[in-house]
């Protein structure tokens, strides 16, 4: 959000503060036992024994100060979203996207379920057939179950192999309407092409969707610690330009993503390609003064000088595997 204001690209007009959901609307998904456990684990500022039930206090999801008000708010952003989509629209949520949350209990980093919260409330105000595409490095496992056995909802995910959760496997199905795309490492943008082409774009035309949910997490570019892959920011911002026009209600939310830089400039085209800004060869000195201040975690390397001057990578582009046009193949005959 600083980049993009930096760039000029976020006047007052564009922007809501999300509001934070409240118990009760959390429950539309999520158990409220474990609403109030994760409630009761912010104010101790610890989990307890019990809490193990819950996911919570783990290396995975540890407690910390906002445990509750922070994903809370996440999701109220989303369900926000969704209830501002009514009749339609574009709204970008880039603090959403935490799709591995399940009902009772914590999973992956994410403590509530905010892809599954939004669709809920678009089911609620209007938007009947909703398509989701999730093209995190991670398969969304927690979306998966909630919506497996719903023929009124396209569940297309895109998520390296052999990565955890472990879920998403090619063969899976649902009541027909799961399609899994697990990736080997370095899968590149001529893929990411092949199955925007041969996977994405056709499946979503075809269900008529009233709503699209884009799940765009950043854990899939090259820098990031926590995948294999090798995509550049322009492969997401593809996908992104490409589904907008497919359906009159479109929510993109954020998701994964571990390497400050690649998220920040990543996310930040993600809203030029939404709302159409010019994307600069080079950043100018407001922006460049953003990335430069971003903290560096430990044990990652300084980030490379385009990184903090520029918010285009370049391509990376690439053969497309055998492996990839098989699996393509297979999904194309279901």
């Amino acid at each position: 959000m600083d980049l993009t204001r930096a760039l000029g690209w976020l006047p007052p007009a564009r922007f809501r503060q999300s509001p934070r959901a409240k118990p009760a609307a959390l429950s539309l998904f999520h158990d409220p036992a474990y609403i109030a456990a994760l409630q009761a684990a912010e104010a101790r500022g610890h989990a307890l024994p019990d809490d193990s039930r819950f996911g919570l206090g783990t290396v995975a999801n540890p407690v910390f100060p906002e445990v509750f008000r922070r994903p809370a708010t996440s999701a109220g952003g989303a369900m926000l979203a969704a209830e501002l989509l009514r009749d339609a629209g574009v709204i970008y949520v880039p603090a959403g996207g935490t799709h591995h949350g399940l009902p009772a209990r914590a999973n992956g980093f994410c403590y509530t379920n905010d892809p599954v919260l939004a669709m809920l409330v678009l089911r609620r105000v209007g938007a009947r057939r909703i398509a989701y595409v999730d093209i995190d490095a991670h398969h969304c496992d927690g979306v998966e179950e909630a919506f497996a056995g719903d023929p009124e909802t396209l569940l297309i995910s895109i998520h390296e192999e052999g990565r955890w959760p472990f879920t998403g496997h090619l063969e899976d199905e649902g009541v027909g309407n799961c399609f899994n795309l697990p990736v080997p490492r370095g899968f590149n943008d001529s893929e990411m092409r092949a199955a925007l082409e041969g996977l994405i774009l056709p499946r979503v035309t075809g269900f008529r969707p009233d709503a699209i949910v884009l799940q765009c997490g950043a854990d899939a570019l090259l820098e990031d610690p926590l995948s294999r892959l090798a995509l550049s920011n322009n492969a997401h911002w593809s996908v992104v330009a490409a589904l907008r026009p497919v359906a009159p209600r479109y929510l993109v939310l954020g998701g994964g993503g571990y390497d400050p830089w690649s998220v920040g400039r990543c996310w930040t085209g993600v809203w030029a390609t939404l709302t159409g800004d010019e994307i600069p060869d080079l950043l100018p000195r407001e922006a460049q003064a953003v990335l430069a201040t971003l903290p560096r975690f430990r044990g990652r390397p300084e980030p490379q000088e385009h990184m903090l001057t520029t918010l285009r990578d370049a391509p990376r582009e690439g053969p497309v595997r055998p492996e990839i046009r098989a699996r393509l193949s297979h999904l194309a005959r279901r």
